[in-house]
This record gives structure tokens, C-alpha cells and sequence, in this order.
């Protein structure tokens, strides 16, 4: 991989961190399910406009609207807007790379290596330290919420390898189809049509400016720009190249938290970051020799579990 596309790597890890601070303004403005709204419904209407749908099986691209879309963003800006640091939501989101090897080895029938079952382990036993910091320290829900965004993710993952597209950019982009209308409903539910003419109202005032600001950024830079950065480096290497980089993403999250947001980690959070990432590092890159060979398309020789935990590594890093 040469120096320019580990470049572009590093680039695009270091806006999807600092997206989650791109979210947090927008959240100053922005009830958080109709954020999701907005966020998805800026992409969909253009994509059902101008780019022909992905030949996959519908179910398979509802499946990966309502995992990554719906459940993953409504969980995770639930949680942020409850409390959840910026920082920490980039790092605690990184446990839906283990819960998409425990969903692919539940319902897929994938086999686990001994390295992945020992990553899983290294990178939960993080989680629960950050936690049980928060338990101790602060409202815990917060936490939670995004764990299950985390696990949302994962479910998008799956539905995701299940649609085996050879166009996974056009994949991404209908599936934010999926998510504008169900959680317009949950939004005017939840937070009714009061809130939401708040939201809107204020976006469109100099207050707003910030949010608005960091909706472009999510909408513009992270997901049509760094996902299409990201998707072409994977088609052109093989996953277990690629997707560690996807490691730099809380590094930078939690570096921009402090410096930007003045968001303090506590040292024992950073033991549990450090943890979560090298356990997420550890189960997704293959070991050298016999396992690391590569096929002419770049893709593992025996496509067992590793090889395809490379991918959804990259598929769990996507479209922060």
C-alpha cells in the first residue's frame, strides 16, 4: 500500500473522529431522531433521483437500513443527547466490529478463530471497564444506548455481507432510503411536532449555524466523501489491510473531545479504550504465513472467518 492511499486512510479515520464532534453541535439544535431524519433523508432523496438501485434482494437492503440507519443512529444520538461524550461514543461504537462476528457465528454459522474469540474477549473486557466508569461516575444509560447503536450496527453488517453486492458504495447509498420514514414517525411520536418545528426553526436562525454546520459535515465529508475514499481503498486491498485503520477513529474522537469540547477521559477509560481497540486490532488482522496469502481479486485464499471479519471491520467503520 503506498504512502498517498495510507494517507487517504489515515484521512478518512480521522474524519469519521471527528464526526462524532460534528454530531454533537448538531445535536445542540436538532431533537435526535428527526437529526436521523434529516441526516439520511439529505442522501436518499438524490440517490432515488440519480443512482440506479443496487441489484440485491430487498429484504437484505431493509435489513441493513433499519440496522445501520434506524437502529445504530437513533441509539447513538439518543445517547449522545442523554450524556454520552463524544469521545467515548466513537469508542464504544467500535463493539460492533465483535458483535458482527458473534451475529455472523450465531445466525451464519461462522466458524471463530482462536485469535478472534481472544480479541472479542480483550475488547469486551474494555467496554466494561468504560462502563463501569460510567456507572461509578456518571448516568450509565447514556452508555447503554450506544452499546445498542453499537449492536444496531452490527445487524446492518450482517444484512450488509448477506446482499453479497459487487457495488457496495450504491449499496450504502439506498440504504439510507430506508431509515427517513419510520423514524420520521418515531420523531413525531417521540418528540412531537412541537419539537420538531423547534429544530427547524432554529436551523434556520444564526444560533443554528454550528448545527447546520456539522449536519453538512456528517452528510458531505464523513459518509459521501470518506465512505467513497473508504469503499474504493477496500475494492483495491484486502480487508485486513485496510480495516485497521478504522482503529484511529476513537484515537481521534477522543483527542478531538478534549481539545474541542473540553471533554475530560478519565485514566481508567483510557485503560478500557486501549483495551477495546487492541482487542478489536488483535481478532481482525490475520496472522502471517499460510493465512496472509492473497488471491489474484485480493481477497483471503480460504475465505474463512478472518477473511471475512476483515470485511466487516470495514463495514462497521463505514458511514460514522
Amino acid at each position: 500500500m503506498p504512502s498517498r492511499h495510507i494517507a487517504l486512510a489515515v484521512l478518512v479515520a480521522a474524519v469519521w473522529g471527528v464526526n462524532f464532534i460534528a454530531i454533537d453541535y448538531s445535536l445542540d439544535t436538532f431533537a435526535p431522531m428527526f437529526l436521523v431524519v434529516v441526516r439520511f433523508a439529505l442522501i436518499a432523496i438524490p440517490t432515488v433521483l440519480f443512482v440506479p438501485r443496487p441489484a440485491v434482494p430487498t429484504r437484505w437492503l431493509i435489513g441493513y437500513g433499519v440496522g445501520f440507519g434506524v437502529l445504530q443512529f437513533a441509539f447513538l444520538y439518543w445517547g449522545m443527547s442523554a450524556g454520552m461524550p463524544a469521545g467515548l461514543a466513537s469508542l464504544v461504537l467500535q463493539a460492533s466490529a465483535p458483535f458482527t462476528v458473534l451475529l455472523g457465528a450465531t445466525f451464519l454459522s461462522e466458524r471463530l478463530s482462536t485469535r478472534q474469540v481472544v480479541g472479542i474477549v480483550v475488547a469486551v473486557t474494555g467496554l466494561a471497564v468504560v462502563g463501569w466508569q460510567r456507572a461509578e461516575h456518571a448516568a450509565i444509560l447514556p452508555f447503554l444506548l450506544t452499546l445498542a447503536g453499537a449492536f444496531g450496527w452490527a445487524i446492518g453488517n450482517v444484512c450488509n455481507r448477506q446482499a453479497r453486492t459487487a457495488d457496495p458504495f450504491r449499496l450504502m447509498l439506498w440504504m439510507t432510503v430506508v431509515p427517513p420514514i419510520p423514524m420520521l414517525a418515531v420523531s413525531l411520536l417521540v418528540e412531537g411536532p412541537a419539537e420538531i418545528g423547534e429544530s427547524v426553526r432554529t436551523a434556520f436562525t444564526l444560533d443554528g449555524l454550528p448545527a447546520d454546520l456539522g449536519l453538512l459535515f456528517t452528510v458531505v465529508v464523513a459518509t459521501v466523501l470518506g465512505s467513497g475514499v473508504w469503499t474504493w481503498l477496500m475494492s483495491r486491498y484486502p480487508a485486513s489491510v485496510v480495516a485497521p485503520f478504522s482503529m484511529l477513529v476513537p484515537v481521534v474522537g477522543m483527542t478531538t473531545a478534549w481539545l474541542m469540547l473540553d471533554q475530560s477521559v478519565r485514566p481508567v477509560e483510557i485503560a478500557g479504550a486501549v483495551l477495546v481497540v487492541s482487542g478489536v486490532l488483535f481478532g481482525s488482522i490475520r496472522r502471517s504465513g499460510r493465512a496472509q496469502r492473497v488471491d489474484r481479486r485480493g481477497e483471503p485464499e480460504d475465505g474463512g472467518a478472518e477473511g471475512s471479519h476483515g470485511h466487516d471491520v470495514e463495514r462497521a467503520t463505514a458511514d460514522l
